[in-house]
């Protein structure tokens, strides 16, 4: 029995492993942990409305705080988990959750626990049913509403419950948690791919640990390049590649002169042909490296906005890149995209050339 435990412990995802268990494991929020254990502490639990991005911690403090509450015997019978992603219609409220919050509780002197996991998925309907439950049986129960967007949430509901924002985890606070993790793992992770993860995550807690573990199963070594790769991210060498062959034409207008006489074309004719090498060049690029046009965009706008060139060809060539992107959006096929990236840094390039 103790090896099966054991055994199911290796196969867990490192999010479930390492979920804390109590609120002072938790490694951020300090003041929505301090109001939380003072409500606890006072027996004065209100309904709860946690919001915020996914992985900041929401469900983690809830299930933290039940643990708290309730002993592992009361757990089961005194702690209803629903994901309204799942279960969202009119009937789960009238049917599950009634049944549940209705029915007096066998241990004296305590009230049951209603977690509403991606609340923001309910219909309306379902939260104005909600609305009535939570005010009804409010000695019997309490409410936790999670949601993502707070906005997606009726006002009736929000009015009822006391609401805590989860903001995005800083790198300072996923470090030392990160650090534990790699420790009790035995994982070597470089410096370089702590800070790709960081990158990555933009405060998801979940998904440093998902990537973590993805990366630790496919390679020996946790570094940069091998983060990037296992998420199929572009490697910052090859947006660089990218950058370096759409700013600089020098070798593509040698090739040029090599194949073709320049008095026989226009100046016309000879920009479309480098244009086109251009094109060649970076299709190459993606096709061999596996890149999508919109991550490729992405990565070449933080390194752009390094670039020192003059402020209305940079203007110029940020608005060309939106489009593109938003285009992207709209559902167009990258080839004509891919051409319209060329041609806007072929356009800045003669601004630049004008200017100088």
């Amino acid at each position: 029995m103790v090896e099966e435990s054991a055994e199911k412990i290796v196969r867990m995802p490192w999010v479930e492993k390492y979920r804390p268990a109590k609120l002072d494991d938790l490694i951020s929020h300090e003041e929505i942990i301090s109001t939380i254990n003072r409500f606890i502490n006072q027996k004065q639990l209100p309904h709860l409305l946690f919001y915020g991005p996914p992985g900041t911690g929401k469900t983690s403090t809830i299930l933290a705080c039940a643990k708290q509450l309730y002993t592992p015997a009361q757990f089961k019978s005194m702690v209803l988990e629903l994901n309204a992603s799942d279960d969202r219609g009119i009937n789960i409220v009238r049917g599950q959750i009634l049944n549940f919050a209705s029915t007096r509780t066998i241990f004296s002197g305590t009230f049951k626990l209603i977690i509403l996991d991606e609340a923001d998925a309910m219909t309306n309907d379902a939260q104005n049913a909600l609305r009535r439950i939570i005010e009804k049986y409010t000695e019997n129960v309490r409410f936790c509403v999670i949601c993502n967007y707070l906005s997606k949430i009726i006002p009736a509901v929000q009015s009822r419950c006391t609401r805590f924002r989860f903001a995005p985890l800083s790198p300072e606070q996923i470090l030392p948690r990160l650090d534990k993790i790699v420790e009790m793992e035995k994982l070597n992770v470089t410096e370089d791919g702590k800070k790709a993860l960081m990158t990555l995550s933009k405060g998801d807690m979940r998904k440093v640990l998902n990537v973590l573990q993805s990366t630790s199963m496919a390679f020996d070594i946790v570094n940069e390049d091998n983060v990037y790769t296992c998420v199929g991210h572009p490697l910052r060498k090859d947006i660089e590649h990218i950058l370096q062959t759409l700013m600089s034409t020098e070798n593509f207008e040698t090739a040029y002169n090599g194949r073709h006489k320049l008095h026989m074309f226009n100046n016309n004719w000879r920009t479309i042909q480098i244009i086109f090498l251009l094109l060649l060049e970076i299709q190459g690029i993606k096709s061999v490296k596996g890149l999508a046009l919109e991550d490729i965009l992405t990565e070449l706008h933080q390194f752009i906005m390094r670039i020192e060139i003059p402020m209305s060809v940079m203007n110029k060539l940020i608005i060309k890149l939106a489009s593109i992107e938003e285009r992207l959006a709209k559902g167009c096929s990258e080839g004509p995209q891919t051409t319209a990236l060329v041609s806007a840094f072929f356009i800045c390039r003669e601004m630049v050339t004008m200017e100088s």
